[in-house]
């Protein structure tokens, strides 16, 4: 059978972009048992409570990721919210304990995926957003929409 190519989405964490100000990204390979890949594999999968942390032994683990279980899985069927580890280099990890030291700092999932048939999930360092903040940045997403909107209104009397 010849090997899986590109991406494929499983789930992404909309909210998160909405509720937090996100500063940098890393993708970490997610080490799963069987019948979680199955069940990500049939496109199951939530990500909507879910964080991450480092432990004190230099090791990034996700926590209530849900994935639920294989329809077709026996007894020995995966733990619904356990938690994962995340696949990360030293240097990278290093890099996000230390912007974990600064207050108000959490890490946050992104997205689920499927890369060259592998596991992945993008990670963020992110800050949360006040309720002011997320007005702004209505604000300012509808003012960009409704300037886009007079441009192409503008460009469609001209033709």
């Amino acid at each position: 059978m010849p090997r899986e190519r590109g991406l494929t989405v499983v789930a992404r964490n909309k909210k998160a972009r909405h509720d937090y100000t996100i500063g940098d990204t890393w993708e970490a390979g997610l080490v799963l048992q069987g019948t979680e890949v199955k069940s990500l594999r049939a496109g199951k999968a939530s990500l909507v409570d879910a964080f991450a942390q480092v432990d004190e032994h230099g090791e990034v683990w996700l926590y209530n990721l849900h994935i639920p279980e294989y329809a077709f899985g026996t007894w020995r069927n995966h733990d619904v919210m356990r938690k994962r580890k995340l696949l990360l280099n030293k240097r990278e990890i290093a890099k996000i304990s230390r912007e974990m030291d600064s207050p108000g700092k959490t890490i946050v999932p992104l997205e689920l995926y499927f890369k060259d048939g592998y596991a992945k999930v993008e990670i963020a360092v992110a800050t949360g957003k006040r309720e002011w903040d997320k007005r702004e940045a209505i604000k300012a997403r509808d003012a960009k929409r409704e300037a886009e909107r007079a441009m192409s209104s503008r460009l469609k009397r001209r033709r």
